[in-house]
């Protein structure tokens, strides 16, 4: 007797994701993507960022609706607190992605979630930023996630999560690094 999986499985659509697979498995360029955000100084420490379009699949797409994020300092670091710091950002960023890799891989290993929330927290020594030491770096000094899940067996869940670090794309560059440029065009 075999067993076929769902279509959806914690909400992720099987059939895609497998059919996607396959897709770049036969085609590797299909995996080749640039994400883009432009962001606009408002005011002192607020500034907005859009998210609309991006490469992927070998071509130009858009979101089905253009995405702006806010970004300010609280009022004890100089700001407005008109949004999350850049710093919190990275720490969504890093949830974010964690958590989306986690629902991918758990359809795909036919492991049901029922619940998954994260904490993650960022200490670090303002020291740096502030430009006051030369001996503080200026970002995290270290990153914590806590997860709490609950669906099947606690052990396919750990092992979920674990591969959800291993194929994130944020937990690679927080990590490992990437190479940035910046381009000055001042006028």
């Amino acid at each position: 007797m075999t067993t076929t999986q769902p279509a959806v499985r914690n909400g992720v659509d099987t059939a895609a994701l497998f059919a996607t697979l396959d897709a770049v498995k036969a085609n590797p360029d299909l995996a080749r993507f640039q994400f883009r955000a432009r962001n606009t100084w408002v005011s002192g420490t607020h500034n907005r960022s859009t998210i609309d379009g991006f490469f992927g699949a070998g071509q130009e797409m858009t979101h089905e609706q253009a995405w702006t994020f806010d970004a300010d300092h609280p009022a004890v670091l100089v700001g407005q607190d008109q949004g999350p710091t850049p710093a919190e950002h990275l720490l969504q960023a890093l949830a974010a992605c964690l958590t989306s890799g986690l629902a991918n891989i758990a359809a795909a290993r036919g492991v049901n979630l029922t619940e998954v929330t994260s904490t993650v927290e960022g200490d670090i020594n303002l020291l740096g930023i502030l430009g006051l030491s030369d001996e503080v770096r200026n970002g995290f000094e270290n990153i914590k996630v806590t997860f709490t899940l609950s669906g099947d067996d606690p052990a396919k869940l750990r092992k979920v999560v674990e591969q959800s670090r291993k194929r994130s794309a944020v937990f690679d560059v927080i990590t490992n690094g990437v190479p940035v440029t910046i381009d000055v065009n001042a006028g």
